[in-house]
């Protein structure tokens, strides 16, 4: 795993770096151009000497040496130091006598020749000290430059690291957003979406809470019947009575197993999205939950029957849009009497999917319609057995892959009519077929195995 780099060291070194680097270039640059300039204003310096001798003025300075001869070569004047060449160069040169090094420049008259020489270790001392005095104010702003900029970046970062220590010291249970206030532009963005995570987790972390406590107190009810079951099973006295104390005991493990079991999809499908999506087709899905509850349906006597024209496809988890229709129709054929219809329809036009299951029940109450999607909530008038998480688990399945559901009353069967509407996915496109045969359980009336289509 890669070490997790500092922000302010990298800023800090980067720009740190940055500034010596250009501060050394500069003052390399200066110290050079420095030398060049006094150089040359050296030379210009022995030329101006030389032209004012030639004038007739005395030579002012004292570390220049001066040597004038006539045209025949008679040496007319000479200062006081090492003689210089006698054939003198005409302009500038470089000589060495006595192993000192000097520069000299030499200019020629129809009167005279007149040479000026420069000690070249005065003149380049002379120079390094100019060339200082100019990356002297380079080298002493340089460290106040890094320092301000030192401070600058650690001030910038200051909220970042209050934010650090804010999260750092707060407790785990504490989800509450953090206070965008005073921070960068740059790092706003992300504290907002720190701010939406934590919104969501708290609302996680309240629904698991609200799970646990609603599952302890639905459970207790059924393994208190068991445990009075079970009692009443050691009470018999004769076989008829053991056998009708054991059938209760059955049926309450089984109505026990199917809350477990309910309990379990909804936690599994409110703990994890609809990532893994593909194109689906939902027609096919349809026919396979119809034929599982097929006997189901026919141990009751209820018409069971799938209807549609279309080949309808929808982008979502195969598993969880299973559910979804299995929630339904199971539903359905719980609360319709013996001898009732369920009717599954599937319909696809520009713009969603809809799937719609009608039945002959006694629906729900128009007052009751905005509950039942409570979990584990049932109506005071219901006598099926069931746990009440049904409509619960369509629910979040439907908005997981966002979609909705209604509830109403169906016009043709008189009982509940739920209706789940997906939005289409662009790849997703009405494929006209002709009637599609309904799985059903009045298997007599079609040639091919299924009934035919409801109008």
């Amino acid at each position: 795993m890669k070490a997790a780099t500092s922000l302010r060291r990298q800023l800090l070194w980067f720009v740190l770096a940055a500034i010596a680097l250009v501060s050394v270039l500069q003052a390399g640059t200066a110290y050079r151009s420095a030398l060049a300039q006094a150089d040359a204003l050296f030379d210009e310096h022995l030329r101006e000497i030389a032209r004012s001798i030639h004038e007739g003025a005395p030579p002012r300075s004292l570390d220049l040496q001066v040597q004038i001869w006539t045209p025949d070569g008679i040496e007319v004047f000479r200062s006081t130091g090492p003689a210089m060449p006698s054939q003198a160069l005409l302009g500038f040169s470089d000589v060495t006598i006595s192993g000192t090094h000097w520069r000299v420049y030499a200019v020629q008259t129809p009167e005279h020749t007149v040479q000026v020489a420069q000690n070249r270790d005065v003149r380049e001392a002379r120079a390094r000290a100019l060339a200082w005095r100019a990356i002297l104010p380079i080298a002493l702003l340089t460290p106040l430059l890094m320092a301000a900029v030192w401070w600058l970046i650690t001030s910038a970062l200051a909220p970042v690291e209050r934010m650090r220590r804010q999260v750092a010291t707060r407790p785990a249970d504490d989800l509450s957003a953090l206070s965008e206030a005073g921070l960068p532009q740059e790092v706003q963005p992300l504290v907002h979406e720190l701010n939406l995570l934590f919104g969501r987790v708290r609302l996680a972390f309240d629904a698991q809470r609200h799970f646990v406590a609603d599952a302890a107190h639905e459970l207790r009810s059924p393994l208190a019947a068991l445990k009075l079951q079970a009692q009443a099973l050691r009470r018999a006295g004769d076989d008829a009575q053991r056998e009708a104390a054991l059938q209760r005991l059955e049926g309450g493990i089984e109505r026990g197993i199917r809350l477990v079991s309910q309990m379990l999809v909804l936690a599994r499908v409110e703990g994890t999205g609809a990532d893994a999506t593909t194109d689906l087709p939902l027609q096919q899905l349809a026919r396979d939950v119809v034929t599982e509850l097929l006997p189901q349906a026919t141990s009751r006597r209820i018409d069971l029957g799938l209807v549609t024209d279309q080949d309808v496809r929808v982008r979502g988890e195969r598993d969880a849009l299973h559910i979804l229709l299995r929630n339904l129709l199971e539903n359905a054929v719980k609360y319709t009497p013996e001898g009732g219809r369920v009717d599954l329809s599937l319909h696809q036009d520009a713009g969603s999917v809809r799937v719609v299951v009608e039945d002959s029940g006694p629906g729900i109450p128009v007052e009751e319609r905005g509950r039942v999607f409570d979990r584990f909530h049932r109506g005071d008038d219901t006598t099926a057995p069931g746990s009440g998480l049904g409509l619960a688990i369509v629910r979040t399945i439907a908005q997981r892959h966002g979609g909705t559901v209604a509830l109403g009353q169906s016009e043709r069967l008189r009982g509940l009519r739920v209706e789940v509407r997906f939005s289409l996915h662009p790849s997703s496109s009405p494929r006209r077929r002709g009637p599609t045969a309904s799985v059903g359980n009045r298997n007599e009336e079609g040639s091919d195995g299924f009934p035919p289509s409801r109008e």
